[in-house]
């Protein structure tokens, strides 16, 4: 399967999809392109699937008509991520063309500071 990792996705994350062939943005020189434009590019270069941080995406493009499938990361820390490999692979491992796929990745709460007077 061709990956496309939109400019937002930690590389790290490559070697959970090793046995796929994953490119980025950037070496493909696409990193300037916007979402539109950088599925269409990804459309045609035969890409199966563009995996991506940008969680709305999904309600600036219409996704109805692309040949392309969507995984989209609830983030873009590696540290967080990585909790959530198995259901990413499966998630690009079940992709087909125009699906759309959200990855939850929770993040902790913020640490509360509180003012001492």
């Amino acid at each position: 399967m061709n990956i496309l990792f939109d400019k937002n996705v930690p590389f790290n994350l490559r070697r959970l999809l090793a046995h796929h062939l994953v490119q980025t943005s950037a070496q493909l020189g696409w990193g300037g392109l916007e979402n539109g434009d950088l599925l269409s590019a990804a459309e045609e270069a035969g890409m199966d699937v563009m995996v991506t941080c940008d969680q709305n995406i999904r309600y600036q493009q219409n996704l109805a008509s692309r040949e392309i499938a969507l995984v989209v990361l609830g983030s873009n820390r590696w540290p967080y991520l990585r909790r959530h490999g198995p259901e990413i692979v499966s998630a690009v491992n079940d992709a087909s063309i125009g699906s759309y796929a959200f990855i939850e990745v929770p993040l902790p709460p913020k640490p509360v500071y509180r003012r001492e007077d």
